[in-house]
């Protein structure tokens, strides 16, 4: 199943208890803060969940596959993430994941 914009609004409004247009615009603002911040090359830590980091692809030599001929591709940037160690942990069958600050279990 793939979450959508429209199950994260409703976890906050079901979570928080706030009108769904706040969770709406919660969201939306913390879209806005991370994509500003990318854009400004940013590397985006949430502890406990992981990290989006904004790296540099050199040039490459490519092949278009329609026709087969070669090709130099731009280069370009791209966001990547790595997920923290308790959630890796618990993606592998590890144990329960917690987050200590907030004391909460998902």
């Amino acid at each position: 199943m793939t979450i959508t914009k429209a199950h994260l609004i409703n976890s906050i409004h079901k979570g928080l208890g706030i009108p769904k247009s706040k969770s709406f615009e919660l969201l939306m603002s913390l879209f806005k803060i991370t994509k500003a911040a990318l854009v400004n090359g940013e590397d985006i830590l949430i502890s406990g969940f992981g990290k989006f980091c904004v790296k540099d692809k050199n040039d490459r030599r490519g092949r278009n596959p329609l026709i087969g001929d070669d090709m130099m591709l731009e280069a370009r940037k791209v966001v990547t993430f790595e997920c923290s160690l308790p959630l890796r942990q618990k993606l592998n069958g590890g144990g329960e994941l917690y987050c200590r600050k907030l004391k909460c279990r998902p």
